[in-house]
């Protein structure tokens, strides 16, 4: 991510909607623009799948369910942020499971994109079924 580059942005934004982008209130705006970019964008250049850890012969072949886990994302529609809560169900096989907080890992990592609620529930779930090769997943 190029914060010069953001900050140049945020600075014609401001003067766009005729602000003084160097006004004392705004001066340090678009470096605090750049550098919560970079928190809230970290997951476009992190690779979901690293984060399932498959753990193996585990005798577990009941139903993994985690519920509640927060989201919190930019919609690339609107550039707007959106919350929620993602839920999480799968059936092991095989003896192939993953931490609880393997699979938040995931949400966490894919919701830090610009992204759209359907889309990101489907790539939590490929990446699951990816993963783990479970019986079945429902996010």
């Amino acid at each position: 991510m190029d914060k010069k580059k953001i900050e140049k942005a945020i600075r014609s934004i401001l003067e766009a909607i005729d602000e003084d982008s160097s006004r004392k209130d705004l001066k340090d705006t678009p470096a605090r623009v750049a550098d919560m970019y970079e928190e809230i964008f970290a997951g476009i250049k992190q690779d979901p799948k690293e984060a399932l850890e498959v753990v193996l012969d585990q005798k577990h072949d009941e139903i993994v369910l985690l519920k509640d886990i927060p989201l919190y994302s930019v919609c690339e529609h609107h550039l707007l942020p959106f919350i929620g809560k993602a839920h999480i169900a799968y059936i092991p096989k095989g003896g192939r499971v993953t931490g609880l907080s393997k699979l938040a890992r995931v949400v966490d990592i894919l919701s830090k994109r610009l992204q759209v609620q359907e889309r990101l529930t489907t790539q939590i779930a490929e990446i699951i079924m990816q993963k783990l090769k479970p019986l079945g997943v429902m996010v």
